[in-house]
Order: C-alpha cells, then sequence, then structure tokens
C-alpha cells in the first residue's frame, strides 16, 4: 500500500502539470475562438437595404476587421456581442452599401474645385464677369483655369475668343465646356500654343475659325490637346492635395470608391494616369492617406504596361487600390456635336459627329488586350459609335472565345431602341450617367431632332429589360459627384423647372437605381465579391441617411447624407 502512494507520489507532479497545460490549452483555443466570433462593431436597429437579393432587408449587421461578419435580425447577431463591441443604435434609419462611382476624372475634379466655376451661367455677360472676377489677383502670366459653361443655356451661340480677350490681356486662359470635349482659349493662350489660321485640324478633334481662317478661340474633342499641352502642369503636392480633397467631398455624398477613368479629353497624354499611379495614389496608399477605395483604369494604348503591372502584382494594390482596365474613345459628346450618329445634326446637316479614334486600330489593340485578360473600357455617345463599339466587341469575343469580359461602353447615352438588347446579348456593361440627361433634355431635339431625342436618349429601362447590366456613375467633374441627386434623376427624368418627365417610359425603379450605384457597379469592375452589397465577407462600406422607415426614403430620397463608413469606420462626417 505504502509503495502505490509512494508512486503516485512520484507521479503527481508531472500529471497535475499536464492536466495543467492542457488546461489552459484548452482555454486559450476557447479565448481565440471567442476572439474570432466577436464583433469589434454591430449595427442594430437600422433599416439596411443590402443589394443581396439572398437577403434584400436586414436589421443588424456584425462587423470585425473592417468586413461583414452577418447580417439578418438583432437575434440572429446578438451571440457576436462581446465586452469590447461598438454597438451602434440607428434608431431606424435607412442604411444601404457604400456608393460605388462608375466613371470619375477623381484628381482632375480635385483640382477643378480650385478653378472658375462657369456651370450654370446664362448669358455672355455672366460669362465675362466670372473670368473678370477670376482675374483679381491673379499675376501677368498665370493661366486662368474654369470649366463647366453651358452654351445651350443661354440660346446656343457658342463663345469666342474675343469675348474674354479685353479682360485677360495678360493672362493665358482656357475654359472647358460642360462636357469636356470643347473648349474656349483666347487669344494669349491660342498664341502660347503656336495657333493660327495655318494650322490644321488634327485627326479627331476641330479647330473653329471664321470665314477668313482666323482661329475663334473653340477647340473640340482632340484638338483640346493643342491647349492642354501648354498648359503647365499640376504640381505633385498640387495633385496630392486634389486627391485628399475629393476623397472628403465624395465621402460627403455617400461614395465609398470611384473607378478613375484618367484625364477627361480625347488625344490625352498617355503617361498622366501613370504619374498619378506612381505620384499620387501609390503615395497616399503607402503614407495610409487614403480615403476612400479608387480602381484605376488606363489609357488603352499603354495596355501591355498594365498587363505586365498585374501579373507582377495582381489587381488588389491593396484594400484602397486596385488596377482595373484600359480606356478609349471612339467619339465626341452631343453638347459639341461631336457625338458620332448615323443621321445628322438637326441644326448642322452636314455634321454627323467625329469617330476619334481609327476602327481597325482600336479592333487590334482590344484583340490585344483581351488575350491578355484585361478589361476594356470605351467611350462611345452617339447611335452610330455605339454600334460600331459593339459590333468590335463581338468580333473580339468571336476570335477570342469565349469568357467573362465585362466589356464596357462609357456612357451609352444614345441608342438605336434595337441596340438596347444587344448589351444584354453581349453581356456589355451600360457605364452610364444619370445627371447627363439634366443637361441634354432640353437641348436634344433641337441637336437631333424629336423623333430620335425621344426614342434613343437614356434608355435605362430598356437597357435592364433586355437584360444588360447597367453602372451608374456621374463623370465627375463633368457632372457632380452626388449619386443621391443621380437616384433621383433616374427616377423621375426631370429637369428642376419641369412638370414632366423626358421619355417617362424610361423611369427605372428605386432598387435598380440603388444596385446601379452598388451591386452592378461592382460587378462592372470585377470587385462583386469584395464590395457593392452587405453580405457576409464583403468590406463594411455603408452609408446611413437620415430616413427612418424605408417607405419614407423611397417616396422622398433624401437629398443629403447622415454619415458615411468605410470598414465599418466612420469616415463622414
Amino acid at each position: 500500500m505504502a509503495m502505490v502512494k509512494n508512486f503516485l507520489t512520484i507521479l503527481s507532479a508531472p500529471v497535475i502539470a499536464f492536466l495543467a497545460i492542457l488546461l489552459r490549452s484548452r482555454l486559450s483555443t476557447t479565448w481565440r475562438w471567442a476572439e474570432v466570433i466577436t464583433a469589434d462593431v454591430v449595427v442594430v436597429d437600422a433599416t439596411i437595404y443590402t443589394s443581396d437579393p439572398v437577403l434584400p432587408f436586414a436589421e443588424a449587421m456584425a462587423i470585425r476587421n473592417g468586413r461583414i461578419l452577418r447580417v439578418g435580425n438583432y437575434s440572429d447577431i446578438k451571440d457576436l456581442i462581446g465586452e469590447v463591441t461598438c454597438i451602434l443604435n440607428f434608431e431606424g434609419k435607412v442604411v444601404v452599401p457604400g456608393f460605388i462611382d462608375s466613371h470619375v476624372h477623381f484628381l482632375y475634379g480635385g483640382l477643378r474645385m480650385g478653378h472658375v466655376e462657369l456651370r450654370g451661367v446664362k448669358s455672355q455677360d455672366e460669362f465675362i464677369e466670372k473670368v473678370k472676377e477670376a482675374m483679381r489677383g491673379k499675376l501677368p502670366g498665370e493661366w486662368v483655369l474654369g470649366s463647366g459653361w453651358n452654351n445651350d443655356i443661354w440660346g446656343g451661340d457658342l463663345p469666342i475668343a474675343s469675348w474674354i480677350d479685353d479682360v485677360t490681356p495678360n493672362n493665358p486662359v482656357w475654359l472647358s465646356r460642360v462636357d469636356g470635349h470643347m473648349g474656349l482659349a483666347n487669344t494669349l493662350a491660342m498664341n502660347i500654343a503656336g495657333i493660327s489660321k495655318y494650322t490644321h485640324d488634327p485627326v479627331g478633334g476641330t479647330i473653329s475659325k471664321t470665314m477668313d481662317g482666323e482661329p475663334t478661340g473653340l477647340f473640340a474633342d482632340s484638338a483640346m490637346k493643342l491647349l492642354l499641352d501648354v498648359i503647365p502642369e499640376a504640381s505633385v503636392d498640387d495633385r496630392r492635395d486634389a486627391l485628399i480633397r475629393a476623397s472628403k467631398y465624395a465621402l460627403m455624398r455617400g461614395v465609398t470608391m470611384v473607378v478613375d477613368v484618367g484625364r477627361y479629353f480625347p488625344g490625352e497624354t498617355v503617361d498622366h494616369v501613370w504619374k498619378d499611379l506612381s505620384d499620387v495614389y501609390r503615395w497616399a496608399d503607402l503614407a495610409g492617406r487614403m480615403l476612400i477605395r479608387v480602381c484605376l483604369f488606363f489609357p488603352l494604348q499603354t495596355w501591355s504596361s498594365l498587363a505586365a503591372l498585374i501579373q507582377e502584382n495582381g489587381r488588389a494594390l491593396s484594400e484602397w487600390l486596385y488596377l482595373g482596365g484600359v480606356k478609349a474613345f471612339f467619339d465626341g459628346s452631343l453638347g459639341s456635336k461631336s457625338a458620332l450618329f448615323y443621321e445628322p445634326y438637326e441644326d448642322d446637316p452636314d455634321n454627323y459627329g467625329i469617330q476619334v479614334t481609327d476602327f481597325d486600330w482600336l479592333l487590334n489593340m482590344t484583340l490585344a488586350c483581351d488575350k491578355s485578360s484585361l478589361q476594356v473600357a470605351i467611350h462611345a455617345i452617339g447611335d452610330k459609335a455605339n454600334d460600331l463599339v459593339l459590333d468590335l466587341y463581338h468580333s473580339v469575343a468571336s476570335s477570342n472565345g469565349i469568357r467573362d469580359r465585362r466589356f464596357r461602353i462609357e456612357h451609352a447615352q444614345h441608342l438605336v431602341p434595337a441596340t438596347t438588347t444587344r448589351f444584354g446579348q453581349q453581356r456589355v456593361i451600360a457605364s452610364v450617367q444619370p445627371d447627363h440627361l439634366l443637361d441634354d433634355a432640353g437641348s436634344a431635339e433641337q441637336k437631333i431632332g424629336a423623333i430620335r431625342a425621344h426614342t434613343g436618349s437614356y434608355l435605362f429601362q430598356s437597357l435592364l429589360s433586355g437584360g444588360a447590366r447597367i453602372a451608374f456613375g456621374s463623370d465627375w467633374p463633368i457632372a457632380d459627384i452626388n449619386p443621391l441627386k443621380s437616384i433621383k434623376t433616374a427616377l423621375t427624368r426631370r429637369l428642376p423647372n419641369w412638370n414632366t418627365a423626358w421619355i417617362s417610359s424610361e423611369i427605372i425603379a428605386l432598387d435598380d437605381a440603388l444596385n446601379a450605384y452598388t451591386i452592378s457597379a461592382a460587378h462592372a469592375i470585377f470587385l462583386d465579391h469584395e464590395v457593392g452589397s452587405l453580405s457576409p465577407g464583403k468590406y463594411a462600406d455603408f452609408v446611413v441617411f437620415p430616413s427612418t422607415s424605408w417607405e419614407e426614403f423611397a417616396d422622398d430620397v433624401p437629398a443629403t447624407v447622415f454619415a458615411t463608413y468605410i470598414n465599418g469606420v466612420q469616415a463622414y462626417p
């Protein structure tokens, strides 16, 4: 008996030690498991529209490490609440996924916030006065830049250099039209650029001239490059400031991600976007200064550089910065009468618009891009331009075989009605901007006639009915970056002073409009597995509105955002 007692005494120390280790291990494992399933943030008492057809509406959401753990009712997520979980009680307020603006010129928009604002100017006198005001404090030789003028507002007459020469004798001036496809230079700016009566129109652009051959100061599409090339490039610091300024402005509007398609004009210098990537975006990313997510598109002619960069780094450079695809131009704009149509302009019978890029070159480049699995986006506004781009995409798909391409047409504003079904059949994304119809509705009939204007303009519902995916954007700074305003435009198709909708049959439903700014916009850049809906596993990017019920929100879409969250963290206000 004593022998047994001694044996147990000898064994007790290691056994106890082993049991202690086992217990600590189990406790540690249990603690780690508890850590994994405990949320950092829980949203409760909210009216959540998820943009996820599996669960369209919810009232609670759990978030950990910036991503969504679970969505549902409070009873579904209450077990994820721990001692340090932050509980956000929204008291019934409406929550939707963070808006994705599918088409912006982001750094240019940030820079332009300091330029002369000509949007809404209603007369020649007001135009001149705005430029005169901008001259105050300017040193001789300093460039004066502005944008946003729309000659349709004051009756259609295009501005000319002589309007502003007297008030800008010592300063070169460049003022771009609201659509970004035409601009006005004063005489001093033209002299600096070496423009004279002997300067010929470049391919894909026009220089407006008098009967005597003298340039009037107006440049359209690729001709703008003649002036833009002599405007001093914004400094790196200015561009970095522009990114921060633009990002804060976007967050104020509920935008948590943008698709930056680069500079805004055909014939742009191809290295601009690459400089923006290296000097601005990568700087901000490495410095922890990114405030919203950005997906970048690059000029088509630089596709091989993009393909190499994606092969080396993948498409996600970080959780903030993504490599998208390539972009090209096919035509101009309706406002500048350079969009390419089958029929001539009603008030300019010899003008069918401008094809700014050679078709065969564009086809060959797109074939090469597609073989490298790059996404391609092409600007097309007129009905003929859209058909030709769809023909091009069909040819590329037929040559290179079946795969998930998600080709994009940027704008797709004016279509032959039968063309709407082609988008769905070919699975081409229609990247459209609702607020552009506010600029076109009042003048489209004059430019292309009532029948063409009313049967083929901004066919959002027809595109959806034909099976197309539409992605909404703003084209900021051409139009304001304001998803709530764009959604309202898509729901009403009414100008501010109009009592009836412009082409009421093309009004779309609220959920379609929200999806176009969320899950469809994410799909349009191959990021629907990361963003675009409030679904488990995705980034917790969402917007909160003052509306306290879905009925209230649907009856009157609010004009302002209550709060914007990225990664579950409040980013605005």
